[in-house]
C-alpha cells in the first residue's frame, strides 16, 4: 500500500520570524514525516513570502531549499515544486505555493500535462517560480475582481495538478478563499464575507469538474477561510449580556462594540472590534477541541453534495498567537474557525475512508504561526 500525507499550510508568519517559526515549524514537519514515512506528500502553502510580500518573497527560496537539502527529506528524491512569486503581476498574483516529494521506493506515478493531456514520469527536484501561467503542469487561476470589488487587493486564487499513483488518478488543488476584512461586519447579518467565500470555492469547483478532461476525485486543501457564524456564536458565548456599541464619530459609525455581564461590575465578556475579537475565556475554543462550536461552522453547507470530509477532532486551525512561547493560545484578532481544510469530492472520500486515514492539525502545542497546518494521511491500495 502506498502512503499519502497531505498537508495544507498558511506560512504568512514564517517569513516575518525567520529563525524562531521557521525552524518550528520545520521540525513539526520534519517529525510528521519520520512517524508516517509517507510515499508520497503533499504540502499545499498559502501567503508565501509573507504579509510583507515584497519583502519577504527574498526569503521564499531559502525556505524551500532548506526543506529539499534536509538530512530529513533525503529519501524523497524526486521533486516537483510550484511557487507564484510574481507580485508585480498583479492580476494573476496568488502567493500560492504547491510541494510535491516523491518516496525513492515509489515507481509508479506520474503527472499530467494539461497541455497534450497525457501523463508523464516524474524525474529530479525541479522548483518552478517563473511562468507559472503557461506551465502545463498546473492549471493557476487568481480569482476575478468582481468576485470581491469591495476590496481593491487580493491575493486569492488556485493552482491544481493532477496525479496518477498505482492505477489511482486524482486532482489535487491548492485554493486560498477570501477573508473575513472586519470582525463588525461579520457580526451583522448577513454578512457579505461568507457569500464571497461560496462564490469563489463555487466556482473552482465548476473549473476542476467542467467538460475539459476526465472526471476524477479530487482533494480541495487550503486555506478556505471559512468561519463560524459570528452572530449565532457571539449571542450564545455572550447571552445574557448588556450590549454598548461606542460610536467612532459625529456620524455615529460603530467602532467598538463590548458585551458586558449584567450586573454591578459589569464585566466585559466580549470586545468586539474590526480587527479585534476579545473574549475572556478561550478555554470555550480548545475545550473537546471546541467540537460545541461545530454547530457553528455552516459556510460548506451548501457543497455538501459536491465535496465531503473527514469528521473533524481537532480545534479551530486559527488564529493563533504568533508569540513562539504561545502554542496555544488564540490571538484576540479573530473568532477561532477551522479555516484550514482537507476536503474532498465523494469518490475520493470512498478511496480515502477505506485506507485508515488520519485528519488533525500539526504542531499542536508549539507556535506554528497564526495558522496551525492541517494534515490527512491515509494509504492507497497497491
Amino acid at each position: 500500500m502506498e502512503a499519502l500525507l497531505l498537508v495544507t499550510a498558511n506560512v504568512g508568519s514564517l517569513f516575518d520570524d525567520l529563525e524562531g517559526l521557521q525552524t518550528i515549524w520545520l521540525q513539526e514537519f520534519y517529525e510528521a514525516v519520520a512517524k508516517y514515512k509517507p510515499h508520497f506528500i503533499a504540502v499545499h502553502c498559502q501567503e508565501i513570502g509573507g504579509k510583507d510580500y515584497e519583502t519577504g518573497m527574498a526569503q521564499v527560496d531559502p525556505f524551500v531549499e532548506s526543506i529539499l537539502s534536509s538530512k530529513e527529506m533525503q529519501e524523497y528524491n524526486r521533486v516537483c515544486v510550484y511557487l507564484d512569486q510574481t507580485f508585480t503581476a498583479h492580476t494573476r498574483f496568488t502567493a500560492l505555493g504547491s510541494m510535491y516529494f516523491l518516496h525513492q521506493s515509489v515507481h509508479n506515478i506520474y503527472q499530467f500535462d494539461f497541455k497534450v493531456q497525457e501523463f508523464k514520469e516524474v524525474v529530479g527536484k525541479v522548483v518552478h517560480s517563473t511562468h507559472l501561467d503557461t506551465n502545463s503542469m498546473i492549471e493557476k487561476e487568481r480569482f476575478p475582481q468582481d468576485f470581491w470589488p469591495e476590496f481593491k487587493w487580493s491575493r486569492k486564487g488556485y493552482i491544481r495538478t493532477r496525479w496518477r499513483l498505482q492505477d489511482q488518478v486524482f486532482d489535487l488543488v491548492n485554493v486560498h478563499l477570501f477573508h473575513d476584512a472586519s470582525n463588525l461586519v461579520a457580526w451583522r447579518c448577513p454578512s457579505v464575507f461568507p457569500g464571497n467565500r461560496r462564490r469563489a470555492l463555487g466556482h473552482v469547483l465548476s473549473r476542476i469538474t467542467n467538460s475539459c478532461y476526465e472526471k476524477v476525485p479530487f482533494l480541495i486543501f487550503g486555506d478556505f477561510n471559512v468561519r463560524l457564524d459570528t452572530q449565532r456564536v457571539v449571542e450564545t458565548l455572550c447571552s445574557p449580556a448588556t450590549v454598548r456599541t461606542i460610536p467612532t464619530n459625529d456620524a455615529g459609525d460603530v467602532n467598538k462594540v463590548l458585551f458586558q455581564e449584567k450586573g454591578k461590575d459589569h464585566k466585559v465578556l466580549l470586545r468586539l472590534e474590526s480587527k479585534t475579537f476579545d473574549y475572556f475565556d478561550q478555554d470555550v475554543f480548545r475545550e473537546n477541541n471546541g467540537k460545541a462550536l461545530l454547530e457553528f461552522d455552516r459556510e460548506l453547507a451548501t457543497f455538501t453534495d459536491d465535496i465531503c470530509e473527514l469528521d473533524i477532532h481537532f480545534p479551530p486551525s486559527y488564529p493563533y498567537s504568533e508569540v513562539n512561547t504561545e502554542g496555544t493560545l488564540y490571538a484576540n484578532t479573530r473568532c477561532p474557525a477551522w479555516c484550514d481544510r482537507i476536503l474532498m469530492s465523494p469518490s475520493a472520500i470512498e478511496l480515502v475512508v477505506k485506507g485508515r486515514p488520519v485528519y488533525n492539525v500539526m504542531g499542536p502545542a508549539v507556535c506554528m504561526g497564526d495558522h496551525k497546518p492541517v494534515y490527512l494521511f491515509f494509504h492507497i491500495p497497491a
